[in-house]
């Protein structure tokens, strides 16, 4: 079996999860590899601050609304299949197999030559029963997509070693931040982790599969390493002392999620399926991809490789895209009302407003480093027990932290808010995605006062849901003037410290 060749023209590519981990990725290696690239996204607003925004089509439309998905199909040569409805509630399984039922009846119609998915490794001579509820899933998407009529080739790959990945992220946090563990039997499960740009070349790859190619394809990396040792591994490309781990049965991976959930930024909704999924060994049983899209000259990526490629990124500030780049299943996505009697009901607001000793680019600075390690500039202990609450909750909590140190684009998650606009070195509005009995947003402005100085503006705004809304706003008001108010100072100082900090020395600044 020989490779496939490049086409004698560029396909033409549809890719759903753009605004997602992988797909953020794809999308760049498509438009390298020659293809044009069209992007399916519930709202193209999301990608526009993406370097590759200028150079792909966006369609809007969702995969569980299947009115949406002809005109986006509309002469498309290969489509990517990147999502799931993994978080969104108990039916999530059926979600996710109309999904694609639809996604591939759409494709079939449109006369598509290929779909690629992207599922999970699954455990060689496990029953379907005995499989978490996650992996169930992905293996039931990839057989309805195979099934549609549309030749389809189904990528299974387990750990995913990269910068920003959910997996690495979990293993990363667990062996910083705890030099001696009591662990879950699971650290003694053999797995087969795959670098993320190994995954990356093996979905590029697949667009050029022959029409008679229509199956699934194990993916893994060159070594096949337990837990624990890919925890020992991680410590010593780290740099860290040897870890001490004991592994004790009692813990359920229900348990082991609140676990990790406690020690990783990754909420308890997906560490919940990412622990599911290490009860059991997941290793390639074949490697007939290779037929198709051979390994590279020097062989696939080793692992610690793999986490010495994905430390550097993160310490160069050079992460993409993130596990949370996408949107959290069930998190509002209402915009801000921006019509000033708004008919949609109460819209309560908290708004401060100051006169600050800097010019605007030193404020917007201090404005777009919120968030992270940079904090939030006001009452530190409010904010870590709000964000300890949401977890407690099933949220995504207070330390998702942020992609990037200084600069923010739209759709990026900051702690448990999302950046829903941005007008650079202007205004800065973020939505809430914590658990709320109705929908927050966090406005920050800046403009000139014309002495040089700047007007710095912040709002504080909750639409409540019913009777529980409004006890949450009118329990919460009291703490404003210490939250809201001392962040507005906070804010002002910082950016007039830095004017200061910036000032020539021996100069005077009034």
């Amino acid at each position: 079996m020989t490779a496939p060749t490049a086409p004698a023209h560029p396909l033409r590519c549809l890719v759903t999860g753009a605004t997602g981990y992988l797909g953020g990725r794809l999308v760049p290696e498509l438009l390298a590899a020659g293809h044009s690239v069209r992007c399916l996204v519930r709202d193209p607003g999301r990608l526009r601050d993406h370097a590759w925004r200028a150079r792909v089509e966006a369609a809007r439309g969702d995969v569980t609304r299947p009115d949406t998905l002809p005109g986006a199909f509309a002469g498309i040569d290969v489509a990517y299949y990147l999502v799931h409805s993994l978080g969104t509630g108990r039916d999530f399984e059926e979600t996710d197999r109309a999904a694609a039922r639809a996604f591939g009846e759409a494709a079939a119609r449109a006369g598509v030559r290929r779909i690629v998915y992207l599922g999970g490794l699954l455990p060689r001579g496990v029953p379907p029963h005995e499989l978490s509820p996650h992996l169930r899933s992905r293996a039931e998407v990839g057989r309805v997509l195979r099934s549609c009529g549309v030749p389809t080739a189904e990528l299974r790959a387990a750990v995913i070693i990269g910068s920003g990945s959910a997996s690495f992220e979990m293993l990363r946090y667990l062996t910083e931040r705890l030099p001696v563990m009591v662990t879950p039997s699971w650290v003694g499960t053999r797995i087969q982790p795959i670098a993320v740009h190994d995954v990356l070349r093996h979905l590029t790859g697949a667009a050029l599969l022959p029409p008679e190619v229509n199956r699934a394809f194990d993916l893994g990396g060159p070594e096949v390493l337990t837990y624990r040792e890919m925890m020992q591994r991680y410590a010593a490309v780290a740099g860290l002392p040897h870890r001490v781990i004991l592994p004790v049965p009692v813990l359920t991976p229900r348990l082991s999620s609140l676990w990790v959930g406690l020690v990783t930024p990754v909420p308890n909704r997906l560490a919940r399926p990412l622990v599911e999924s290490l009860r059991h060994e997941v290793v390639c049983g074949e490697h007939d991809i290779a037929r198709y899209v051979p390994d590279p000259p020097g062989g696939l990526t080793g692992f610690d490789r793999a986490v010495e490629l994905a430390l550097h990124r993160i310490r160069d500030a050079d992460v993409t895209t993130r596990w949370s780049s996408a949107s959290v299943p069930g998190a509002p996505s209402d915009p801000l009302p921006t019509d000033p009697d708004w008919a949609g009901g109460s819209l309560y607001q908290d708004v401060r407003e100051r006169r600050v000793g800097a010019p605007p680019a030193e404020l917007w600075r201090v404005v777009e480093g919120i968030g992270g390690e940079n904090g939030w500039y006001s009452f530190p202990l409010a904010w870590t027990l709000r964000g300890l609450l949401d977890r407690l909750a099933g949220g995504v909590g207070l330390r998702r932290g942020r992609r990037d140190p200084a600069r923010l684009r739209i759709g990026d998650s900051l702690d448990f808010w999302r950046v829903e606009e941005i007008e650079r070195g202007r205004l800065l509005r973020l939505r809430a995605e914590m658990r709320l009995p109705g929908l927050a947003w966090l406005e920050l402005s800046v403009g000139p006062d014309g002495d040089g100085g700047s007007r710095y503006r912040q709002r504080a705004l909750f639409h409540p849901h019913g009777l529980a809304g409004h006890a949450y706003w009118w329990s919460i008001a009291p703490f404003h003037a210490a939250v809201f108010g001392g962040m507005a100072r906070r804010i002002a100082e910082r950016a007039e410290a830095a004017r200061q900090e910036a000032a020539p020395r021996g100069a005077t600044i009034t």
